[in-house]
């Protein structure tokens, strides 16, 4: 039996760290880190031009919605900071939502309304919403690193009895 998947890829700083959170999720089926959101063709770690760091997702859809992917997203990185998650600075480390379809965008919209609107981050939110381009993986030393080195860096961490409220009568499970 086979488990239908639906694709999210997402950005919130150092991957390893978004990598290590989201995995663990319910109805996440895998991830794998890597470079999206730039112009440089075959990017690396060491040559990815404008691209962000990011988290490519597929996940059960009958166990987790986008919104349950998204909400999860919101609540491990700080998307009011831009390019920049704890000590990484630059446009590597940006927020961004990188979506695959209209229902993704109205989704991501919708729920970065809720973000903003809810209060429980201290700034305006930045997190960028473009449509996915390319997505080059990371080399197999970056992939499932905090699994491999459990005490390595990481500037992503699950806040406690953190619930993003919906604002109004908004449906977009």
């Amino acid at each position: 039996m086979t488990v239908e998947t639906e694709r999210a890829v997402l950005a919130g700083g150092c991957f390893w760290g978004m990598q290590d959170l989201i995995r663990k999720q319910p109805g996440v089926v895998s991830t794998r880190v890597g470079y999206s959101g730039g112009d440089t063709p075959n990017a690396t770690y060491r040559n990815h031009g404008d691209h962000a760091e990011a988290i490519e997702i597929l996940f059960d859809p009958t166990v987790t919605s986008y919104r349950d992917v998204l909400e999860f997203f919101f609540q491990i990185h700080d998307p009011t900071t831009r390019d920049r998650q704890g000590n990484d600075i630059g446009r590597s480390y940006r927020s961004a939502v990188f979506y695959g379809d209209e229902e993704q965008h109205r989704v991501a919209v919708d729920t970065i309304a809720d973000v903003e609107a809810s209060g429980l981050w201290p700034g305006k939110v930045v997190t960028e919403v473009e449509p996915v381009g390319d997505f080059w993986e990371a080399e197999p030393e970056h992939q499932d690193y905090l699994e491999r080195y459990p005490n390595g860096y990481t500037c992503h961490f699950p806040r406690p009895n953190w619930k993003l409220p919906r604002r109004g009568s908004s449906t977009t499970d």
